[in-house]
C-alpha cells in the first residue's frame, strides 16, 4: 500500500492534513475509513499489477454488471482489481444527497493511494469516467491508463444548462434540490445545490486537458443520457498521445449487453499489453 496514503493532494490545491486511514471488515464487505472519516465499502481481488479500478457512476454501486464482470476477468487473468463504493452509494456509510463530486472524488483517491500498489488502469463508467480522468489530471504516476465508459464529464453543466427549466432553476435555488425522473430507479433522483455548485469546481472541459498516458473511450449510439456528442467532444478536448473512440451502434447507457461487457475487458487488456 502506499506510504502516502495519510498525506495526498486533492486537485491542484495543496496537500490536505489527513486522519490515519484504518481498513477493517464486517461480513464479507471491507471498509476503509478515508482522511475525511467516511467509511468506504470495497471489494479487492489480488493479483498482479498494474492494477485495475473500477470507478462506477452516479448513484449506481460496485454490484452492478460492469463491476462484477471485471471482477470475474481479473480472477480468471491473476488481475489485481479494485471495486468501491462512493460516500452515500451502495453499501458505503453516508447520506447520498449529502454528497458531491468533490466528496467523490476524495473517496476515489483514498482507496486508490492506500488499498493499491503502483500505476492502475482506471475504468470509469459515467459519472466515474468524470471521476477517472480528474484522477489521470492530477495522480500522475498512479494512473497507468483510462477506460471512460459513456464518460459524462461536466454532467452537473449540462443538467443545468440542458435539461433544467427555468421553474427547475428557480426551484433549486430556493429549496436546494429538485427531483428528476430516473430510468434506473423506481424513486426520483435527488439533484442538489450543492452538486451543482460543487461541480463547477471540477469542471474538466473549461480548460485543456493534459493527459499522458493512454486513454480509450467507449460509447453507445442509443445513449440517450450521454449523448455521443459528449464523447465526440472530450475526443477533441482531450490532449493525449494515444487516445481512441468507440463508438457501439445500439449500445445504450447501461452499455452492459455481453457484447459491451467483452469489449470493456478486451479494452482493458489492449492497455494492459501495449
Amino acid at each position: 500500500m502506499s506510504s502516502d496514503a495519510q498525506h495526498f493532494a486533492i486537485g491542484r490545491g495543496p496537500c490536505l492534513d489527513a486522519a490515519p486511514l484504518a481498513d477493517y471488515t464486517t461480513g464479507m464487505t471491507s471498509f476503509l475509513t478515508t482522511p475525511q472519516t467516511r467509511h468506504i465499502a470495497y471489494n479487492q481481488t489480488p493479483g498482479r499489477g498494474p492494477g485495475v479500478v473500477f470507478l462506477g457512476g452516479f448513484k449506481s454501486d460496485m454490484e452492478g454488471s460492469k463491476a462484477l464482470h471485471l471482477q470475474s476477468w481479473a480472477e480468471a487473468a491473476g488481475r489485481a482489481f479494485l471495486r468501491f463504493d462512493y460516500s452515500g452509494h451502495g453499501r458505503s456509510h453516508g447520506t447520498f444527497t449529502d454528497g458531491a463530486i468533490t466528496d467523490w472524488r476524495e473517496d476515489a483517491v483514498a482507496v486508490i493511494q492506500s488499498l493499491t500498489d503502483g500505476p492502475q488502469i482506471l475504468v470509469g463508467s459515467s459519472m466515474g469516467g468524470w471521476l477517472a480522468l480528474l484522477l489521470a489530471r492530477d495522480m500522475g504516476t498512479h494512473v497507468a491508463g483510462v477506460v471512460g465508459i459513456a464518460a459524462a464529464p461536466d454532467f452537473t453543466n449540462r443538467i443545468w444548462e440542458d435539461e433544467f427549466s427555468d421553474q427547475d432553476r428557480a426551484d433549486l435555488l430556493a429549496k436546494g434540490h429538485v427531483l428528476r425522473p430516473s430510468d434506473y430507479a423506481d424513486d426520483p433522483y435527488v439533484i442538489t445545490r450543492r452538486l451543482i455548485e460543487d461541480g463547477r469546481q471540477n469542471f474538466l472541459l473549461d480548460r485543456d486537458l493534459m493527459l499522458p498516458m493512454p486513454v480509450r473511450l467507449l460509447q453507445g449510439t442509443a445513449d440517450t443520457d450521454v449523448p455521443p456528442k459528449v464523447a465526440l467532444g472530450l475526443l477533441d478536448h482531450c490532449h493525449c498521445p494515444d487516445l481512441s473512440l468507440t463508438l457501439v451502434k445500439d449500445a445504450d447507457h447501461r452499455f452492459s449487453t455481453p457484447e459491451c461487457l467483452e469489449l470493456i475487458t478486451s479494452t482493458v487488456e489492449g492497455l494492459l499489453n501495449a
